[in-house]
């Protein structure tokens, strides 16, 4: 169901389930889980590259799993047990980028948008499917598309249940980069990996920080910046990179130049 590799610090999770292109069944949501659970205990991965089998990411939900008479409570508990790899990927204080070709429709989309980034291919499809058979964005879409893209625009592909190509999503600021389908896990694996070179405290704080953007005002965040910078300033990790600066030594964090893998 999930694949996993751990080369240079950067583990890669791969869906594994091609015949129903990576369709998150309810055995997939649990493997996906605990995989994510055990790399969170490993101290020696630094990033994550999230990525599908067979030239698709995922497909959503495993409609198939849908059908049949069911109670509101009984969905409700299933529900709850499909959201577990939502939130173990929200608090997941590593790098995570998300390599996306084919379709990422429903949750595939929502799982994508959980990402810190998505680097897609050329032939990348995007699609929130859900409209169109009556059921309500979910594995967190409804938190993360807003906050991406504004109201406005995630009313418009929520309610529309259009296809977006590849393009169109980084025109849009779902995707960071469109790259060829040949480059496409060698540039998810670049980001990691130049990702992997930064502070892991300063980073985790970092980005728990901005997962509270909008439920903070300005007071809270300046409090919690300087008690997170406070914590980051007398770290190892500053000592070292001030002492790289002052011997005019590059940096140990590069960011990877534009289209190098492309």
């Amino acid at each position: 169901m999930i694949n996993t590799t751990i080369e240079n610090g950067v583990a890669t999770l791969t869906l594994a389930g091609p015949g129903r292109k990576n369709a998150l069944s309810p055995e997939m949501l649990e493997a996906l889980t605990g995989s994510i659970e055990t790399l969170r205990r490993d101290a020696s991965v630094r990033a994550l590259v999230l990525t599908g089998e067979g030239g698709d990411f995922c497909s959503g939900g495993d409609v198939s799993s849908m059908q049949g008479p069911s109670d509101a409570a009984a969905v409700r508990q299933r529900m709850a047990a499909s959201q577990r790899p939502c939130t173990a990927l929200a608090s997941f204080e590593r790098p995570v980028i998300a390599a996306v070709d084919g379709v990422a429709f429903g949750a595939g989309f929502s799982l994508a948008l959980m990402a810190d980034f998505v680097v897609a291919s050329d032939r990348a499809r995007f699609c929130l499917a859900f409209a169109r058979i009556g059921l309500v964005p979910d594995f967190g879409a409804l938190h993360t598309l807003p906050r991406m893209i504004g109201v406005q625009r995630a009313r418009e592909l929520i309610y529309s249940a259009r296809e977006l190509s590849a393009c169109e999503a980084q025109e849009l600021g779902l995707v960071l980069e469109v790259v060829s389908a040949d480059a496409l896990h060698a540039r998810a694996y670049e980001f990691a990996r130049a990702m992997a070179a930064q502070s892991p405290d300063g980073f985790a704080m970092t980005k728990r920080l901005l997962a509270q953007t909008f439920e903070r005002d300005l007071g809270a965040l300046l409090d919690a910046e300087a008690a997170a910078q406070a914590i980051a300033l007398t770290s190892p990790y500053v000592r070292e990179a001030a002492a790289r600066f002052v011997r005019k030594e590059p940096p140990a964090f590069r960011w990877p130049q534009r289209g190098k893998s492309d």
